[in-house]
């Protein structure tokens, strides 16, 4: 009878312990963000395998950090607990949150993950407009610094930052303004650009690749604009059926598609032998024009959704413009295109230099524990970054790579390079399959 109590009673405990386990295992990342006052609400969403849980977190955040009585805003994050004595990897966006997927960083350390939504993107702004002011890298850095600061107290290992692109360009810039917020930062494929029209970009363009594709992708927009009659009806039959709105006008639009065209070529990776010769018919010509080229990026609508990007671009972190040299004879401008048509009404945007000077003059004397990932043929590569020897930085380069590029696609010993870098850093085995 004894034996039989004392079974019983195994069995209650098991139960209990059991159930106990699955209450507990979920909610304890739920008493992080309970503990957190900048934490206006979260809700849990679906989690990958990686992860216990995930939550997407909304942050009350000072529109203006260095004013103490500042209103606030509310900023939005994704939250995914995988164990407290893993590291934790904080993604800083660039734009809006596109995904709560465990980052490949992530994926690589097994970490827990921690994404923070760029200010003033989707619904992470103030409710009524923006206020443009507000919207600068020291602002967003600070952003991300008071986020990190608030999860720190709950996770003692490591903690490293990445992002993609312009993410990767946030990743830098907090960096910067808060070196000890994280251990190592990996930007990926982030420009550091000096102007509203970085001429460096020019210059990338004219000798990327072989001189042969280069030529090809010459003539084949020279097509386009030879056949700009017969194709500008095909692109508006394509606008209305994806309701598409060009506020510049479709003929102006058709222009900026085809000298986007170059630029977007080399930044997706594209074969040049899928450029179709000149002389095709128009249905040829305006396939592949279709499959490369994003027509979207001139959509009233599209603009609107990143239009914090462009603000950004055109007054401090600088982008890219359009020679018009070799197409002279079909365009009515007399100087080279710049993305100003991409601002808010009434927003007169002055670029200021000084912002992405400091950050250079940062990453070249200071910038320690940044590893750097860049697509040798991406054309955002033109403005990449190059640290200087004062810093223990490294900058690796997939060959023959795109603005896709990632650790995976690296070469094996390339791979193997970045994982010793890693393993050092961060005092941890990385095995980068």
């Amino acid at each position: 009878m004894k034996i039989y109590r004392y079974v019983i009673s195994a069995a209650i405990l098991l139960a209990l312990y059991t159930l106990l386990s699955f209450r507990v295992q979920n909610p304890i990342a739920e008493q992080v963000l309970k503990s957190i006052p900048i934490v206006d609400s979260f809700r849990p969403i679906n989690n990958d395998a990686l992860f216990q849980s995930t939550y997407e977190v909304w942050f009350k955040i000072p529109l203006d950090h260095s004013n103490p009585n500042s209103p606030t805003f509310p900023l939005r994050g994704y939250y995914s607990h995988r164990s407290f004595t893993r590291p934790i990897v904080v993604v800083i966006d660039g734009y809006t949150m596109y995904t709560s997927n465990p980052n490949e960083v992530t994926r690589i350390i097994e970490a827990n993950q921690l994404t923070i939504e760029h200010r003033f993107f989707y619904k992470s702004r103030p409710k009524d407009s923006i206020p443009w002011s507000y919207l600068n890298i020291r602002q967003a850095a600070a952003d991300a610094h008071l986020i990190i600061s608030s999860f720190k107290p709950h996770y003692p290992n490591k903690w490293i930052s990445t992002g993609i692109s312009k993410s990767g360009q946030a990743t830098i810039f907090h960096r910067r303004f808060y070196p000890n917020d994280v251990d190592v930062s990996i930007p990926y494929v982030a420009p550091l650009n000096f102007s509203s029209e970085d001429k460096r970009v020019y210059e990338f363009l004219n000798n990327v690749g072989t001189p042969e594709c280069r030529k090809k992708i010459r003539d084949y927009q020279l097509a386009l604009f030879r056949n700009k009659k017969a194709l500008l009806p095909k692109l508006d039959s394509l606008a209305k059926v994806n309701q598409w709105t060009f506020k510049m006008g479709i003929d102006r639009a058709y222009d900026l598609s085809v000298l986007e065209y170059e630029f977007s070529f080399w930044q997706w990776g594209y074969s040049c032998a899928e450029i179709p010769e000149s002389n095709v018919l128009a249905n040829r010509l305006f396939e592949h024009w279709n499959k490369v080229n994003p027509f979207p990026f001139f959509d009233e609508n599209e603009i609107e959704r990143i239009r914090p990007f462009f603000v950004q671009a055109m007054t401090e972190i600088g982008m890219y413009g359009y020679n018009i040299e070799p197409f002279k004879q079909y365009l009515p401008d007399k100087r080279n295109i710049t993305f100003e048509f991409t601002l808010p009404e009434g927003l007169q945007a002055r670029f200021d230099s000084s912002s992405m000077l400091d950050i250079y003059q940062w990453v070249r004397d200071s910038g320690n524990y940044m590893l750097y990932i860049y697509g040798e043929n991406d054309a955002w590569s033109a403005t990449a970054v190059n640290p200087g020897n004062k810093t223990n930085a490294v900058k690796m380069v997939c060959p023959g790579g795109s603005h896709l590029c990632r650790i995976q696609n690296f070469p094996k010993p390339l791979r193997d390079s970045i994982a010793k870098v890693l393993e050092n850093w961060l005092e941890l085995p990385v095995k980068i399959n």
